[in-house]
């Protein structure tokens, strides 16, 4: 039994054996993205309780996404967590997007090695770490863990990131619970059952800020396509 259930998880195929998933959640137990478009695709948000992920190429409005959902989240006075594997987070650019940034928990890299950020396993597993821990202490409404810039190919290679068992824990810890857990990432990672995968694709645009750390366009219009479980 073991055996077939890591199977079905390998192949991402887990989720559409469970029934529940399919069940209509309450309206107490969604968290709006603060994007229309996208709220109308999810049936009103983000179920709380469950692991959720953007996925995407650069240039997709990864980023975008993510920070919209984090607004709206502060906006209803939640707490709100990022994890930053590679301190590619720009505050100022997210406060210009209406993101609280006192009602937000920013989690980055420390001090950087002779790697550059991202391009080693010891960078997502901090942040994934970091993720769980906060997730545990609980108390927040949306936590992000923005595995984004961390090569596709570094992060195929890490037995942490391979293991069915890693992201089956995740989805317990957030079990239950009134928080959204979220994963942003080149390609697909995980989800729970009752979680989705909001999928983007490459869109025209032109960088917005200043700094270094600006990841966020103008003049992107993204068009997600939500992936959910069948019930």
């Amino acid at each position: 039994m073991r055996a077939a259930l890591e199977s079905l998880l390998r192949e991402r195929k887990l989720d559409v054996t469970l029934t529940a998933a399919g069940e209509i959640a309450p309206p107490e137990r969604l968290a709006a993205t603060g994007d229309a478009a996208l709220d109308a695709s999810l049936g009103g948000g983000l179920r709380r309780g469950h692991l959720s992920e953007i996925a995407g190429p650069a240039s997709s409005g990864r980023s975008s996404v993510a920070v919209t959902a984090l607004a709206a989240a502060a906006e209803r006075g939640e707490a709100v967590a990022l994890v930053d594997a590679c301190d590619t987070f720009d505050p100022a650019s997210a406060a210009a997007r209406g993101l609280a940034l006192e009602r937000l928990l920013w989690v980055r890299p420390p001090a950087p090695s002779s790697l550059p950020l991202g391009t080693g396993d010891a960078d997502g597993a901090r942040a994934l770490k970091a993720f769980s821990l906060i997730l545990q202490a609980g108390g927040f409404g949306l936590v992000v863990l923005d595995l984004a810039d961390v090569p596709v190919q570094v992060l195929r290679r890490s037995p942490w990131y391979r293991t069915t068992s890693t992201w089956m824990r995740i989805a317990r810890i957030v079990e239950g619970s009134e928080t959204v857990a979220l994963l942003i990432g080149g390609e697909r990672i995980a989800r729970s059952a009752g979680g989705v995968t909001i999928a983007l694709e490459p869109s025209p645009g032109r960088w917005q800020g200043v700094t270094h750390r600006a990841r966020l366009f103008t003049g992107v219009s993204t068009a997600p396509r939500v992936v959910r479980a069948r019930g």
